[in-house]
């Protein structure tokens, strides 16, 4: 089974800044859209941001705008979110998982397949 391998999280003060990284499956990065989500017990797995290889589209919650930002190497097949002025409501389980096209204006968690087992991020005030 191809799967994500998101990494990079860790445990911050409010305000500083992390990278994630998210390995993608080779058989999953040309002509798709990798997205980042986050999720807290009890709540529902939300986007956070996205880029698409197959048309450049971005999506970027709005919440996060302005401070986070969303890269791709392709060659290792991998894409980052820096995120920067980190906030306590930032804090989740971070994950990635792709689709095929370009970035919906409203990802949806079960539109996407191949969960990896996420990055926990910690935000302190």
């Amino acid at each position: 089974e191809v799967q994500f391998v998101e990494s990079g999280g860790g445990a911050v003060q409010a305000g500083e800044s992390l990278t994630l990284s998210c390995a993608a499956p080779r058989s999953l990065w040309d002509g798709y859209a990798i997205s980042w989500f986050r999720q807290i017990p009890g709540k529902e797995r939300e986007a956070v941001a996205c880029t698409s290889n197959y048309d450049g589209s971005t999506y970027f919650k709005d919440s996060v705008k302005g401070r986070f930002t969303i890269s791709s190497a392709d060659a290792e097949h991998t894409v980052y979110l820096q995120m920067s002025s980190l906030k306590p409501e930032d804090t989740a389980r971070y994950y990635c998982a792709a689709i095929g096209g370009y970035c919906s204006p409203y990802p949806m968690a079960y539109e996407y397949a191949n969960w990896g087992r996420g990055t926990q991020v910690t935000v302190s005030s």
